[in-house]
């Protein structure tokens, strides 16, 4: 069964647990506290079983997998982007690499390694990938 529009899917144990992706905010799916305590209020109201402790558990597995799922719907270029801003061009380069060997057909990801190259100063890199990229097109 696929997670409803605007939700993630989360496992707690025997269960599967509906959360919404607005419960988060950013590439590092930052937890907005005002909407975690709502939506811990919310399961807790339907699973009075559950201790704040699992709720609490279930919140960070949340984010896990809404990390994931937004570095798979960016083709790495979110985790490549957070690299990037905090001045991390290698890291961001390995990622970006990463995924051009897993898509390499995918043209977004080429001229944003092509991009990140020319940023760390490696021209020819950067050329190489951009060109990549075009001939694709």
């Amino acid at each position: 069964m696929s997670p409803q529009a605007g939700h993630i899917e989360v496992v707690h144990g025997s269960m599967r647990i509906s959360v919404p992706r607005d419960l988060f905010s950013g590439n590092e799916a930052t937890i907005i506290p005002e909407k975690a305590v709502a939506f811990s209020e919310l399961v807790r109201g339907r699973y009075p079983w559950i201790s704040e402790n699992s709720v609490d558990v279930l919140l960070r597995n949340a984010r896990k997998v809404m990390l994931s799922t937004l570095e798979e719907e960016s083709h790495g270029m979110c985790v490549a982007k957070d690299l990037e801003a905090k001045g991390d061009l290698k890291g961001a380069i390995r990622q970006m690499t990463r995924w051009a060997e897993r898509e390499p057909n995918n043209v977004e990801i080429w001229y944003y390694l092509g991009q990140l190259y020319f940023k760390a100063g490696m021209q020819d890199e950067g050329h190489k990938a951009m060109n990549r990229g075009r001939s694709l097109i």
